[in-house]
């Protein structure tokens, strides 16, 4: 007969067998408290874990160095390129906790037999959420108001309302459409660019499909929602800035690459662009002698837009799913490479 609970022991013996014997390197920083549900199933499974205690990310030369022997990688931001690859002989997977695969080079990867994974909206609406928190708070210039109230000044400002405003959205990806459904209790106009949607996609969101410049001119907010490559570096430069009237406010939460920071500067200096919201910069960490700290219509935070406790579950889920697939002999969803 059996024992109570020996299908149960059965089941915990396959799962654990899946792992055994198995090393997967963690790279995101604080992953034990933000991912615990994402982590327990790795080590349900058997797996080993190599997690970065540190609160930055790995070096390249500490990579390097915990590559050899890894079966698996959890990735944050650390860099997989050709250099870390070669060293990677037993990896079979790299699962992004996250979107953005910038720093994965995905061709070495597919050479070597790496499947790389992210997780396709996972963190959209967190992102989604800041987007529009900066441009509310960029129209009623809500920092600048927080730091006269605590210096004992009580400057009333004057802002703007974002109710029948008009926005242009730059990419019309998963981060874009949740922005996007936010704003339509703004009644708000929408211009959405992207060359890789049709208009009828566009127009079911409430928004209207058009060219780059025609996106950025005439509207009172841009939002950046492309996704980082060589064709789309910079593409806010000195030539956008220029077609946008003045006052327009910028709301960057994609990447740092996608703005010219000096073009930037420069149109915040004019006052062609009025203010804005940057949660990415070219260069990370930023310093704090960076000039874009010298403007009080500038908004910052530290690349944190997805940042919150409901996205880091879902994507540590995700992430650690996709790990259990490989070695289960499945393949993972949104294999990207």
């Amino acid at each position: 007969m059996d024992q109570p609970g020996g299908h149960d022991h059965s089941d915990q013996d396959r799962c654990a067998a899946v792992g055994r014997g198995r090393r997967v390197i963690v790279g995101p920083v604080r992953y034990p408290e933000l991912c615990a549900r994402g982590r327990q199933l790795l080590l349900d499974h058997g797996f080993t874990l190599v997690e970065n205690s540190s609160t930055v990310p790995w070096t390249d030369e500490q990579l390097h160095a915990l590559l050899p022997g890894a079966d698996a990688a959890v990735a944050g931001v650390e860099v997989y390129d050709e250099a870390a690859l070669e060293v990677a002989d037993d990896l079979r997977i790299i699962s992004r906790l996250g979107v953005g695969l910038d720093n994965v080079d995905l061709k070495v990867a597919r050479t070597r037999g790496v499947d790389v994974v992210n997780v396709p909206g996972g963190n959209a609406a967190a992102v989604a959420e800041l987007a529009v928190g900066f441009m509310l708070a960029l129209a009623r210039q809500l920092p600048a108001m927080n730091t006269a109230s605590r210096e004992g000044r009580w400057d009333r400002y004057v802002g703007v309302e974002l109710a029948g405003k008009s926005v242009a959205l730059l990419g019309f990806g998963a981060i874009a459409r949740l922005v996007a459904r936010r704003l339509s209790g703004f009644d708000v106009e929408l211009k959405v660019y992207d060359p890789f949607v049709d208009a009828d996609d566009v127009a079911a969101a409430g928004g209207r499909l058009v060219g780059l410049e025609e996106a950025v001119a005439d509207v009172d907010v841009v939002s950046v929602h492309v996704p980082h490559t060589p064709s789309t570096h910079h593409l806010v430069d000195d030539a956008l800035i220029a077609r946008m009237r003045p006052g327009t406010l910028l709301v960057n939460t994609s990447r740092g690459g996608l703005v010219d920071q000096s073009a930037l500067v420069r149109g915040l200096a004019s006052g062609r662009v009025g203010g804005a919201g940057l949660d990415v910069f070219e260069q990370e960490p930023v310093d704090a002698s960076n000039p874009l700290f010298a403007f009080d219509t500038v908004i910052t935070s530290p690349h944190a837009a997805a940042d919150t406790v409901e996205a880091y579950d879902r994507i540590g889920w995700a992430t650690a799913q996709a790990v259990v697939d490989v070695f289960s002999g499945r393949t993972p969803a949104n294999v990207a490479n």
